[in-house]
């Protein structure tokens, strides 16, 4: 079975190591596809990559790009049908048999719901060397991530909230309502059914996915021990550029500043039903539906139950199914 694995990358310089992290830490490495928009000064060698044959790969100038979710919608016309699609960052490192792993929590999970599902969440983190030639992976925490508001980023601008990873008391899957854009892993039809925004920019992305999975009748799960690590990016400690880079905006037509502008603008159209398909909301739940179980309401910008809106009170524990759950990693 095929994993479509999509990867936006702005001036990463980790890029090439999570690709042959992915690659060479797979159980079944010939079945991976790569969708990769690269928006860099220079590019990574793609000649000097022994799987280059599996990666689809665009090279764009910097200046020209407009952020992660109008890359993320450019490698998403790179799909081509295979079975799995997992959406990552460009700095994300993985565990071996991570592909099996994440293949086998899904397709159990599948015995366990009625609807369709993406596993989501923030993976545990690593932090590379100066030199970027070795990786400590923060294994420590066994226990399964939620995800949920952030008590002083709810409605902090507009319709927009921020969001945060925090750890559960559960070691089984649970399921939730928020998405980490970052780590998602679905069958591919969810490339089709829920077609990445491009007219989002960084704020309001993985609000804006969360409410159009929801509302088409789409779950969320959180596992535990997910088999991938994320950098959580600190310039400091791995000086790179990020999108709002001086020396590029002075570049840009359209500055930064506008698209996050736009960005929730777009977020607040999509909240108050104006958006048309594919990128409006479904009708098989309601945004009322949602703020019911995130304790807030969505239109009218309230808090209506802060413990629900900002722990894990509306999580579900998943222990159900054909085998027991602490089971399947052992196949």
């Amino acid at each position: 079975m095929k994993i479509f694995i999509s990867i936006a990358s702005y001036q990463d310089p980790l890029l090439l190591e999570t690709l042959c992290s992915a690659y060479t830490n797979a159980r079944f490495k010939d079945s991976l596809v790569f969708g990769v928009c690269e928006q860099a000064d220079q590019g990574i060698d793609l000649d000097s990559i022994v799987f280059k044959d599996q990666i689809k790969y665009e090279l764009l100038d910097p200046v020209m790009a407009k952020g992660p979710c109008w890359a993320r919608g450019r490698i998403q016309q790179y799909y081509s049908d295979e079975e799995f699609f997992l959406q990552i960052d460009s700095h994300t490192i993985f565990k071996a048999n991570w592909d099996h792993i994440l293949i086998e929590n899904y397709t159990w999970l599948e015995n366990t719901q009625k609807d369709s599902f993406v596993i989501s969440g923030y993976p545990r983190e690593f932090k590379p060397n100066s030199d970027l030639t070795s990786f400590e992976l923060d294994t420590s925490s066994k226990v399964t991530w939620g995800i949920a508001l952030q008590e002083d980023k709810i409605f902090d601008d507009g319709h927009y909230s921020g969001q945060r990873g925090f750890p559960t008391d559960l070691t089984n899957p649970i399921k939730g309502y928020l998405i980490a854009a970052g780590f998602l892993f679905t069958r591919g039809v969810f490339v089709n059914e829920i077609p990445y925004d491009p007219k989002f920019y960084f704020h309001g992305e993985e609000l804006s996915l969360a409410l159009r999975l929801f509302t088409n009748q789409w779950d969320v799960i959180y596992i535990p021990e997910a088999p991938l690590f994320h950098f959580y990016t600190d310039v400091n400690n791995l000086p790179r550029k990020l999108h709002w880079d001086e020396e590029d905006e002075k570049n840009r037509i359209e500055k930064w500043t506008e698209l996050d502008k736009k960005s929730k603008s777009r977020l607040t159209d999509l909240i108050l039903n104006k958006l048309d398909e594919p990128f409006g909301l479904g009708n098989h739940r309601t945004i009322e539906d949602f703020g019911a179980l995130v304790g807030v309401d969505m239109i009218q910008k309230k808090i209506n139950n802060l413990d629900l809106a900002t722990k894990s009170l509306s999580f579900k524990e998943i222990t159900s199914g054909t085998l027991p759950y602490k089971e399947i990693l052992l196949k």
